[in-house]
């Protein structure tokens, strides 16, 4: 049931606040959504997500439109204007309903004393139009250490990183293999008048033109596809595999790899899927009930081996280890809000133990594939230098692939705006005892 008490831009606002505060949107925007009617919520998280991908430009701009900043408690306001200018800048709205509108919901926050200001600013927003971007946060509209760190990775491509990074991203889907072959679901896809292509480098990938809602496309509640980016696709091909092994899927939450692990390889003695979070277990079995694939689910850090490892080694283990996210900020654009530049140190330290740990459960002959959503070298190819200079015997494969940069100690694949989320893989193998 909508609560009408509140406007869109209210609840929008409030969102906002909470990213601000340090949740995730995927947190704070699901009940923000439940206090609208179904065919309110698109808008909603439109606005939310948009305001957070154009988060640093807009505030850069309400900055030098203020006299000075709102007092703490009236921050809210702030936020609304914030969603406002977004509404200005980059959408197809008219500009009278926007103040009009923004103005009723200043009110309805119970801060009517700031009403005028409210309309003052927007209306000048509004005749002046957007101004030249003071410095670089509000040009590339990220934050600057990531901006700096970027140009400091990769000066040759930090620019085009940053742009890919606020563009949408496109819907990509994994066609379960054990179901459909790619090119049966390509032809399903255009009966039911859905445009979309194989993906480049991703064997079960298909691209969607435009977005769609799940429930339209052919037989998905029946396990036909999962919706899955194309570089994350890839690592069952890294994995190498084949019936009878043992496989170990680390830091497992929400699931989409598990899957694309069974699909792929319908013979394999076991699947064990790992994730510390006791919330986000329950997607995982969502996603495997839907596709009719079982893998054994274990709530437990993965490092802890002594808490939840039975003793039997793994022939493959993938380990997704948790990171900056910094590759798919598109996709979750209130990362440019939520991280730290003092995040990454420690991370690194989480990443190179998990590898560690890791690596003592797998058999001798087996394979470790290292994954992270992330652009930044630390957390990829300079964890594996580390881990290789200490760990006797571990040797790093080089696949035969057409896909991303090779940087000496794995693969980086860097945002792309028309396919691919930014993912960095590397291969190691620990020699036959």
């Amino acid at each position: 049931m909508g609560d009408h008490q509140q406007p869109m831009r209210a609840i929008a606002a409030s969102v906002m606040l909470a990213v601000e505060s340090g949740d995730s949107l995927s947190q704070c925007l699901p009940p923000a959504l439940q206090r609208l009617e179904l065919n309110e919520r698109p808008a909603l998280q439109a606005l939310c997500y948009g305001t957070c991908r154009w988060f640093h430009r807009l505030d850069g701009e309400l900055a030098g439109r203020l006299k000075k900043p709102l007092k703490r408690s009236d921050r809210i306001v702030h936020h609304l204007m914030l969603v406002a200018l977004f509404q200005l800048r980059f959408s197809q709205q008219a500009s009278y309903a926007i103040l009009n509108e923004t103005v009723e919901a200043c009110r309805a926050l119970g801060k009517p004393h700031l009403t005028g200001l409210v309309n003052g600013v927007l209306r000048a927003a509004e005749r002046e139009g957007a101004p030249e971007p003071a410095n670089a946060a509000s040009r590339y509209s990220h934050p600057d250490w990531m901006v700096e760190k970027l140009r400091h990775n990769w000066p040759e491509s930090w620019k085009e990183i940053l742009d890919a990074n606020n563009a949408q991203a496109p819907m990509t889907l994994r066609v379960n293999a054990l179901r459909f072959s790619r090119e049966t679901y390509l032809t399903l896809l255009q009966e039911a008048g859905i445009e979309a292509a194989p993906t480049r480098f991703a064997p079960q990938g298909i691209q969607l033109n435009r977005p769609v809602q799940v429930d339209q496309l052919p037989w998905f509640a029946d396990g036909a596809v999962s919706v899955q980016d194309e570089a994350a696709q890839l690592c069952t091909g890294l994995l190498d595999l084949a019936p009878g092994q043992r496989v170990l899927d680390a830091c497992a939450a929400p699931g989409g790899k598990t899957c694309a692990i069974l699909e792929s390889q319908a013979g394999l003695a076991e699947v064990v899927a790992i994730d510390e979070s006791a919330a986000r277990l329950p997607r995982v079995q969502e996603n495997l009930d839907r596709l009719d694939l079982n893998a054994s689910l274990v709530q437990a850090d993965a490092a802890d081996t002594g808490q939840w490892w039975d003793g039997q080694l793994f022939d493959r283990i993938l380990l997704d280890v948790p990171c900056s996210a910094s590759g798919v900020i598109r996709r979750n654009p209130d990362i440019k809000l939520l991280r730290r530049e003092t995040d990454i140190v420690p991370l690194a330290g989480i990443q190179l133990g998990l590898l560690k740990a890791m690596w003592a459960i797998l058999r001798p002959g087996g394979r470790l594939v290292y994954a992270t959503c992330s652009v930044f070298p630390q957390e990829n190819h300079r964890i594996i230098e580390r881990f290789l200079k200490h760990q006797d015997g571990a040797m790093l494969n080089e696949p035969e692939v057409q896909w991303g940069r090779d940087m000496g100690a794995g693969r980086q694949l860097l945002p792309d705006p028309g396919s691919h989320d930014g993912f960095f893989y590397a291969v190691l193998e620990k020699p036959e005892l």
